[in-house]
């Protein structure tokens, strides 16, 4: 597969724009989608965040096992980093989400008390397109504050939402200049966090189907009636297709659409739980 890369000329601006508004900000959430939370870890954010409290938000939970969703959590601790496994629409889990953010602020906000200033925490949500950065701040409102959509870098400018006891900032999607890990990149794509115009799709499948056979084989053979796990990628993608009836005329594959639909799959959860990493 071709190498992935993918850092429009927006990013650049959001990534200005981001820098500039850091004295503003008290923390930062950084939004990690739980099936690939070390592909989601965007250097140059961590980098631009290092002297502000932060906390890591293994987003989407719900699509990875309990045991994987603890273990990610585990490993970010075991790196000093607080992390915590957030279902967006899980009323108890966004509440968790709230007093971790409050527990990194605490010395902080009590030294505003000291000075007798009553201020809003005041946190940055950051992260890479598509980790749901938006659905959950529309979680911690209560109400529909932030554009959301399914599509990478919908959120294009920053924008300040009020909750009474805190102030977000949300901003848009950014990835980092390069890739120099490409299995990571792969995993950002699998994920629709890179603009899938830019990718070859029907590659981007096969070899989504290809890792799915040595990390989940039992998903093939469950979802895609594949018994023969050990077969080519090709051959695997040629089994989905007649499995869900994608022919052309002429009892050719449609691969095209195939490609489209085992994306769609991952991506919408109906494979089940699945962590990438």
């Amino acid at each position: 597969m071709k190498t992935i890369q993918w850092f429009p000329g927006h990013m650049t601006k959001a990534m200005r724009m981001m820098e500039e508004n850091l004295r503003l900000v008290d923390c930062a959430a950084l939004v990690l989608d739980a099936r690939a939370a070390f592909a989601c870890v965007n250097p140059s954010l961590g980098k631009m965040l290092a002297a502000k409290p932060a906390v890591y938000v293994l987003n989407k939970c719900d699509l990875v096992e309990r045991a994987d969703a603890d273990r990610l959590v585990s490993r970010f601790a075991a790196e000093g980093k607080t992390a915590v496994a957030v279902n967006a629409f899980d009323k108890r889990s966004v509440a968790r989400l709230k007093e971790k953010i409050f527990a990194a602020l605490s010395e902080k906000m009590e030294r505003y008390r000291a000075k007798g200033m009553q201020k809003s925490a005041r946190v940055m949500v950051a992260g890479i397109p598509n980790t749901g950065k938006s659905t959950l701040i529309n979680a911690l409102a209560g109400e529909k504050k932030a554009v959301t959509g399914d599509k990478a870098g919908v959120t294009r400018g920053k924008q300040w939402i009020k909750l009474g006891d805190m102030e977000l900032l949300d901003t848009p999607g950014t990835m980092p200049p390069s890739f120099e890990n490409q299995t990571y990149a792969k995993h950002l794509a699998y994920l629709g966090s890179v603009n899938d115009d830019i990718l070859d799709f029907e590659e981007l499948a096969m070899e989504f189907l290809a890792e799915l056979a040595q990390s989940k084989p039992a998903v093939l053979t469950e979802k895609y009636g594949i018994e023969d796990v050990s077969a080519e990628p090709l051959a695997l993608f040629n089994a989905v297709c007649r499995r869900r009836g994608f022919l052309l005329r002429g009892g050719e594959y449609d691969y095209e659409r195939c490609a489209k639909a085992v994306m769609d799959d991952f991506r919408k959860g109906r494979l089940g739980r699945i962590a990438l990493e």
